[in-house]
């Protein structure tokens, strides 16, 4: 697993496109999310400004109750909810990269944040160091 910047978690995966989304949406819900949206970037893309673009798919996660915990302890953390995770075409392998949890609690000084950004960021490397 790579880390980029304090931003997100990304590993690579040779599984076709449809089929790395599948798995990792499986894995989440092993880890308690669920996928509350899911955006086709490159269709947009075309719709909109008739541009042709790699598949690239952004899948909102959310685990209910550390959501909830992380709203009880600040309100405002909803501006940065859902977890977004991100699958992308590179050709010969997929790109899989996910939220670093961890960042809410870097932006918003709150130990109680941290314990639950702690949490969630563990449940997010289980599901990207599984996903193979």
């Amino acid at each position: 697993m790579k880390t980029i910047g304090t931003y997100a978690l990304e590993v690579t995966t040779r599984r076709g496109f449809e089929d790395a989304i599948q798995r990792v949406t499986e894995l989440l819900a092993e880890q308690g999310f669920g996928v509350l949206t899911e955006i086709d970037v490159q269709a947009t893309l075309k719709k909109k400004l008739d541009l042709d673009t790699k598949p690239y798919r952004i899948l909102g996660a959310c685990n209910p109750g550390f959501a909830h915990q992380a709203l009880e302890v600040e309100p405002h953390i909803g501006v940065m909810l859902p977890c977004n995770v991100l699958v992308w075409d590179e050709g010969d392998h997929r790109v899989v990269a996910a939220m670093e949890p961890r960042m809410m609690a870097d932006i918003v000084d709150s130990p109680a944040l941290r314990a639950i950004a702690e949490q969630v960021s563990a449940r997010i490397r289980t599901v990207l160091d599984r996903l193979g």
